[in-house]
């Protein structure tokens, strides 16, 4: 991770050691679906503790070389959505506390009964910030959000994250928004979105709810 790298909360994961990685293979494929599915469920079980604030799963894939933002958007989604399909074979439920509809702005990808707010990085990507060596998904609970604001330590890390994202690129990620005020799905992929943007990823079943989830201080 360089040390331009704008996301605060990613650097102190690094440095409490409390950062996971897991290597899988093509982005999208049965196989590291099904790897992705058990790696998440165990950073879930094992890896969330209560008192922790920093704890983050990045999931490397392979993928076809030249990758550009259009086509790691569809992988995106379409890994997202086979990953789901795995959550319920496997019985989860959609976390109760969020929303399952990505139009809502109450909306957070959930796995094995979790919110994960998720951020997709890859090496061609247009926000520096979201460049990796090789196609990733960064999975952070939401759950780490609410203790942040908790403790008041939530909107002091995310000015600072927006001040260095400034200096880095010389502008905040448009997409970015609060929780409750759009839907966060727009900004998993990173790619830039309109107005006339309509996620791809349709939850199979998943029960809606007003839950207390918070949005990540940026990525």
């Amino acid at each position: 991770m360089s040390e331009g790298f704008s996301c605060l909360a990613a650097k102190a994961a690094v440095r409490r050691t409390t950062l996971t990685q897991v290597e899988l293979g093509m982005m999208g494929s049965d196989e590291a679906t099904a790897d992705l599915h058990t790696a998440v469920t165990d950073f879930v079980n094992h890896h969330l503790a209560p008192e922790e604030n920093f704890a983050t799963l990045v999931a490397v894939f392979d993928a076809p070389s030249g990758l550009g933002e259009e086509k790691f958007d569809e992988l995106l989604w379409q890994q997202l959505t086979d990953l789901h399909a795995v959550d319920r074979a496997r019985g989860y439920s959609w976390a109760h506390d969020v929303d399952a509809d990505p139009a809502s702005p109450n909306f957070t990808y959930s796995v094995a009964g979790h919110p994960f707010f998720v951020v997709g990085m890859h090496p061609n990507a247009s926000r520096i910030s979201r460049r990796y060596a090789q196609p990733a998904l960064a999975f952070n609970s939401h759950h780490q959000f609410r203790r942040l604001k908790a403790t008041g330590t939530y909107y002091g890390l995310q000015r600072r994250i927006r001040q260095r994202e400034e200096r880095l690129q010389q502008s905040i990620n448009p997409n970015l928004t609060e929780f409750g005020d759009a839907s966060e799905a727009r900004q998993y992929s990173g790619s830039a979105t309109d107005d006339q943007w309509r996620c791809p990823f349709h939850p199979q079943g998943g029960a809606s709810s007003q839950g207390p989830a918070q949005a990540a201080p940026d990525s």
